[in-house]
This record gives C-alpha cells, sequence and structure tokens, in this order.
C-alpha cells in the first residue's frame, strides 16, 4: 500500500470531486491525491462561471450539462447503467449512503422518465445525515483517519423539499416513490425491515463506507434479493475504505459473486445475483 494512505487524513467532498487528501507527514513518492491541481481548480473556475452568467437560474439550470464536469457525466452515466440492469426486476432501490442525495435523486428520476407506471418500485434512502455514528476496528482508523462524525451532510430537509417537488412533476405523483430513512443504519435498517415485510430489493447500492453498516445492509436486505437482482458497491476494493471489502468478504463472499465494472467508472463494482 503507498505510503500516503498511512499518513494522511482523508475527506470526500464528493464522489464526482473526488478526495481532498491532507498529509500530515513528510512528502512521500507516493501521489497525493486522486486529482492534479488542475483537476482540482476545475469546480471552482465552472463555479465561477455559472454564478457570472446573463442567464436566469430557471435558464442555467435548464442547461444543466454545460455546466457538469466529466466526473458528474460519468457518475450519472453508471449510476443509468445500473438501473437500466434492474428495470425488468421486481422490486425496490435501496442506497444505503445518501450523502447530498445525487445518486438516490438519479434513480428516482430515472424511475419516474423510464418506467413511469411502475408504481410498486420505490426508492429508499438510509442515511444518519450527521457523519458516522461509530468506526470500529476493521475500518482501521489508526491508518485511514476515518472518525465518527466524517462525511456528514446535513442534507434531509432539502431532499425532503425536492422529493415534494419530484412528485409533483411525475406520473402518478400521488402515490409515494422516494422514502428517506434518517438515522444509525444499525437501528434503521432492522427497524425498517420489521416494519415493512412485504419488501423485495432489485438493487442495492451500498455507499456506507464502513465495515459496521455495510454488515447490517448485507445481513437485512440480501435476504430479500431475487435472481436477478444487483448488489453494487461504490467502495469495494478501496484502500482508503477496507471495512467495505472486510464486511462483503465475511457476510457474502467474493468467490460467491460474479464482481462486474463498469469500463468508464473507477468506483462502482456490481454482481448480477
Amino acid at each position: 500500500m503507498p505510503d500516503v494512505f498511512l499518513v494522511c487524513r482523508t475527506v470526500r467532498v464528493s464522489y464526482s470531486c473526488g478526495w481532498r487528501v491532507a498529509l500530515t507527514a513528510r512528502p512521500t513518492s507516493a501521489p497525493g491525491g486522486f486529482s492534479t491541481q488542475q483537476e482540482r481548480e476545475v469546480p471552482g473556475r465552472i463555479a465561477g462561471i455559472f454564478g457570472s452568467s446573463p442567464d436566469e437560474l430557471e435558464v442555467r439550470l435548464a442547461n444543466l450539462p454545460r455546466y457538469m464536469r466529466r466526473a458528474h457525466v460519468t457518475r450519472f452515466a453508471a449510476l443509468y447503467e445500473l438501473f437500466k440492469l434492474v428495470q425488468p426486476v421486481k422490486g425496490s432501490v435501496v442506497e444505503c449512503g445518501v450523502f447530498r442525495g445525487f445518486s438516490l435523486m438519479t434513480f428516482a428520476q430515472l424511475s419516474a422518465a423510464l418506467e413511469p407506471t411502475n408504481l410498486t418500485r420505490r426508492i429508499y434512502g438510509f442515511d444518519s445525515f450527521s457523519g458516522f455514528p461509530t468506526v470500529s476496528d476493521a475500518d482501521l482508523p489508526a491508518s485511514t483517519g476515518a472518525r465518527a462524525g466524517d462525511l456528514a451532510a446535513d442534507s434531509y430537509d432539502e431532499l425532503s423539499r425536492l422529493i415534494e417537488v419530484y412528485d409533483s412533476d411525475r406520473f402518478l405523483g400521488h402515490i409515494p416513490k422516494v422514502q428517506l430513512v434518517r438515522g444509525d443504519v444499525n437501528e434503521t435498517i432492522p427497524r425498517f425491515i420489521a416494519d415493512n415485510q412485504h419488501v423485495v430489493v432489485s438493487l442495492l447500492f451500498l455507499d456506507l463506507d464502513l465495515y459496521e453498516p455495510t454488515v447490517t445492509a448485507l445481513r437485512n436486505f440480501l435476504p430479500r434479493m431475487p435472481k436477478g437482482s444487483v448488489l453494487a458497491f461504490d467502495e469495494l476494493d478501496n484502500p482508503i475504505w477496507p471495512g467495505e471489502t472486510i464486511a462483503v468478504l465475511e457476510e457474502v463472499g467474493l468467490r460467491d459473486l460474479e464482481l462486474r465494472r463498469f469500463d468508464f467508472d473507477p468506483y462502482i463494482g456490481y454482481a448480477v445475483l
């Protein structure tokens, strides 16, 4: 493992913007992150152009691809491909680790656009919305720097308002489609299953980063996934977040999964069950 992973504290800005790595020891020969300085300057440059545009805000939003980074398009395309895999499969989409809602609302919009009459497909999003509740020894906090409270995104209220608007702009909008479940997933997922015995899962997207919540998600949702459903990961085989891989090794076993990736995206791995 490169020394950089042993001496740095990592903070995810967003999946589309990569990682910001602050070194806490002398530089090594290993790279100081996944992005060049030039790439790290791109978001600010785009924000400046967006802010100074003579167009009204509504016009800018309607022409959003003008301001999207390549990484944003890559992320959206990968989520689209995941959704297309499960479109013919009965069941709901479950995302564990909502953060600011990019993936959650992408799945929601794809369902509304590609299967407007699929009224039983729900999009469930689980997150504490206050960062990691705890970090276990399996997450190697001494070397990765992961701490309780990391990756806090107080996006629950805004996402709730956006979901309300989303419902007003789709077919069968009076029937709920997206549900946010707030709290420590080690507590909320078992309670959710107990209260929703009917739930079948066509896509489980694990973006929890850590060992214990990933174990909880796998134990509770995997038995509800039919043949042809998709189990997807965002941090598998990632040295910064070892807990997700350890959880999969213990709960599923990699030899039982035919792991796949998209040739244009470096992060997401998935298996069709």
